[in-house]
C-alpha cells in the first residue's frame, strides 16, 4: 500500500520537523509591512575595447547609476573562447539592468554568449545573466571581428 504524498510531507511535519517549522515550511512567508522588497533601475554607460584569435579578451570602463540615487564608477572585462578573430572597440555603449535590490548585487561575473560580426562600423546587442540579476548591452563600434565566444563578462567596482 502506498502512502499519498501529501500525507508522507503531512507526516514528515508533524514528527521529523519540531514545533512551528512545519507550518513556516509548507507557507510562503508574508512580507512585513514597511519591509517590501522593491527593486531598483539601475543603467551603465561604458567603453570596450578588445581582441580575439580564438581566446577573446575586452576590456573598459564605466558608470553605473541607479533610481535610489547609488551609483559607481566600474573596471569592465570580457573573457571567453570560441571560433573567433579581430579587434573591436564599443564606445558610449549602454547596459540596462533587471533584479537587483541595490547596486552591491551588480558587481561580479555574468554568464555571456555571442554571435559577432561586423567591418568598420558595427552594431552589437547582448543579454547577459548573474542569478537573479539580467544585464541587456547594446552598443556601437568599429572594428573587424567575426565568429562566436562564450564567457563572461565581469564588473569590478574602479576607482
Amino acid at each position: 500500500m502506498k502512502i499519498a504524498p501529501t500525507i508522507a510531507l503531512a507526516l514528515f511535519c508533524t514528527v521529523a520537523l519540531p514545533a512551528g517549522a512545519a507550518g513556516t515550511l509548507l507557507a510562503a512567508e508574508e512580507p512585513k509591512e514597511g519591509h517590501k522588497e522593491t527593486l531598483t533601475d539601475c543603467t551603465m554607460k561604458f567603453n570596450l575595447k578588445g581582441w580575439s584569435a580564438f581566446y577573446k579578451t575586452s576590456k573598459g570602463e564605466g558608470t553605473i547609476r541607479c533610481d535610489n540615487g547609488q551609483s559607481a564608477h566600474v573596471r569592465i572585462k570580457a573573457t571567453g573562447g570560441g571560433i573567433t578573430f579581430g579587434k573591436s572597440e564599443i564606445v558610449d555603449g549602454t547596459g540596462k539592468f533587471t533584479g537587483a535590490r541595490g547596486i552591491s548585487e551588480l558587481f561580479g561575473a555574468y554568464a555571456q554568449s555571442e554571435a559577432h560580426a561586423g567591418a568598420g562600423k558595427s552594431a552589437d546587442a547582448q543579454a547577459l545573466t548573474k542569478g537573479e540579476v539580467s544585464l541587456a548591452l547594446k552598443g556601437t563600434g568599429r572594428g573587424v571581428d567575426i565568429g562566436f565566444a562564450f564567457g563572461k563578462f565581469t564588473i569590478e567596482r574602479g576607482n
